[in-house]
């Protein structure tokens, strides 16, 4: 590489660095290049021209950066934002990162609120907010209200909500539907929730740059089997949701019969395991 390289050459030593990296996940072809990219975009404040060469200051800042990625540090928790279903979020150490595979679970959410006068929706575990976002940028008219047990969550959720103008989500910090208004009982069109459905006894088979990164609370209930929270979230939300409301549960493709015999066996009908562009995941729909 020349002495002052461009940002084509700064990005395929750095694509080199990540695919020798054992602390990073190597998902698909590209994925290293992707995160370079995103990276560079972050200390350049813009998109790269491929043939420019970098200052100084801004190679080694970005070679800091790099350094983290390499050590397995996720790109959104480097750059401090995430896009979800278009909109672009600011997430941070002490949060979950928004997942693509999440946007099926919007998508459904918005599809069953449209058609409703005036919506109510109700975000379970709603970290930073992706899905009630989503929800509430796509339909204005809705009442949007998401929970999370930590504070750290709840206060990005609230400055995305700020920065978007979405003054029609609410975020509130609390054990599940414990912090919502009483008066929302029975009311409300469609609860979501992802729940951290990972057991205990799974945890060591998490990849480092989640697990040594992300919220053990966001990743585990703490149960043996991960269901714990998920069972309560079951019981609980018939009481909240209005006749003919729905339920949307996202977790991973081999859970998805166990939690939907835990729905039906909870007295919802019409339940569906539904698979989205992102294969990742499955979203569970019934509803009361």
């Amino acid at each position: 590489m020349r002495a002052v390289p461009t940002a084509e050459e700064v990005l395929r030593d750095a694509e080199r660095t990540l695919k020798a990296s054992r602390a990073v996940e190597h998902p698909h072809a590209g994925k290293e290049r992707i995160d370079a990219e995103q990276i560079l975009e972050h200390v350049l404040g813009r998109e790269p021209d491929p043939d420019e060469t970098l200052d100084p200051s801004a190679a080694r800042r970005f070679g800091r950066l790099l350094a983290r990625r390499a050590a397995g540090e996720p790109p959104a928790y480097i750059t401090g934002r995430e896009e979800f279903h278009g909109l672009w979020l600011d997430v941070g150490r002490g949060a979950f990162i928004p997942r693509q595979s999440s946007e099926w679970m919007a998508d459904q959410a918005i599809r069953r609120l449209r058609a409703r006068s005036r919506p109510v929706h109700v975000d379970l575990a709603t970290g930073v907010g992706p899905v009630a976002l989503a929800v509430a940028s796509a339909l204005p008219r809705a009442r949007v209200f998401g929970t999370d047990l930590f504070a750290r969550p709840v206060t990005l959720a609230r400055r995305n909500a700020e920065r978007l103008r979405l003054r029609n989500a609410r975020f509130v910090r609390g054990d599940l539907f414990a912090p919502l208004p009483r008066a929302l009982q029975g009311m409300v069109d469609v609860i979501t929730v992802h729940p951290p459905y990972i057991g205990t006894r799974e945890l060591r088979t998490i990849p480092h740059e989640i697990l040594g990164f992300e919220p053990r609370g966001s990743l585990t209930d703490g149960s043996p089997e991960g269901m714990g929270l998920l069972s309560r979230v079951v019981a609980e939300a018939p009481g909240w949701l209005r006749p003919g409301g729905w339920l949307l549960v996202e977790v991973s493709p081999d859970r998805s019969k166990q939690v939907a015999g835990v729905i039906r066996r909870a007295g919802f009908r019409d339940v569906r395991s539904t698979k989205g562009p992102v294969p990742v995941s499955r979203v569970l729909t019934g509803r009361i």
